[in-house]
């Protein structure tokens, strides 16, 4: 950590529902404890019903974006959301190459909204493969996003998610932490590992409500928050996987729109 307020920078696009994208990664940062600079790469028409319209951020400007954030805060971890566009996903992986350094860099392969609408062209997700996932400290893909990357069918069970998150380690991740979110069971099992072996479950029990807007990109930005703030990787996922547990229990506490909800970012704080 760099200084007495630990800084992380959110590279993604903004949800104007305010559950997921920036809005979500600002959130979580903030309820853990960090102070979070933002870096928008596409603004989106979206609601809990869905996402109505997405407007990409030109690659120059998120460059411009990178290169303010970097060039005056001290930053000590990024998470990096929504990259729809081959010439975006080539900005951050230049500006990071150039600014970030051993920063460490979280990745979540955003690729479908929690109402199944795409947010990443086809021909972007080879792209974000070839140009980002060698450059992330961790990447964090649900089962069907990690399918996607390594161009397989979805896993079918634990043992299949295991196996796709060292296939995703052999193809240059340093570390994978393949979320069971979609999977079944009474427990939602995360499945964590590193390219130097080591190999973690994280397990918390399955919950039942409809407000799970927003909780991949919750997830990543909060073990950005535990990095930013100098834990070590296994660490900082408990951390995520608590608090992002506690904010699953909690969305029903809000009634937000009329679709997927959000979770409660404020669950520990808010009366």
């Amino acid at each position: 950590m760099s200084g007495a307020s630990p800084i992380a920078v959110t590279i993604a696009g903004s949800d104007s529902g305010g559950g997921a994208g920036i809005q979500a990664d600002l959130k979580t940062f903030s309820a853990l404890g960090v102070y979070g600079a933002s870096v928008i790469t596409a603004l989106t028409a979206q609601n809990t019903r869905g996402v109505q319209g997405i407007h990409d951020v030109p690659a120059a400007f998120v460059a411009q974006q990178i290169d303010s954030v970097f060039s005056d805060l001290a930053v000590d971890a990024v998470k990096i959301g929504m990259l729809s566009q081959i010439a975006v996903i080539d900005a951050v992986a230049d500006g990071l190459a150039q600014q970030a350094g051993t920063i460490p860099v979280v990745l979540d392969p955003v690729m479908v909204a929690t109402s199944g609408d795409r947010l990443i062209s086809e021909d972007a997700v080879a792209a974000l493969r070839d140009r980002l996932l060698t450059r992330a400290d961790l990447i964090t893909p649900n089962l069907p996003e990690a399918a996607v990357l390594l161009g397989e069918a979805l896993a079918e069970d634990e043992a299949g998610a295991a196996a796709q998150a060292r296939r995703l380690v052999a193809l240059g991740a340093r570390a994978v932490l393949i979320k069971g979110g979609h999977g079944h069971g009474a427990m939602s099992v995360d499945h964590l590992v590193t390219a130097d072996g080591h190999a973690q479950t994280f397990a918390a029990p399955r919950l039942t409500t409809q407000n799970t807007h927003g909780t991949g990109c919750t997830l990543s930005s909060a073990i950005a928050a535990g990095l930013a703030r100098g834990l070590e990787l296994p660490a900082a996922v408990t951390l995520a996987k608590d608090y992002l547990t506690a904010a699953l229990n909690a969305a029903d506490r809000l009634a937000i729109g009329s679709g997927h909800g959000p979770v409660h970012h404020f669950h520990a704080i808010w009366p």
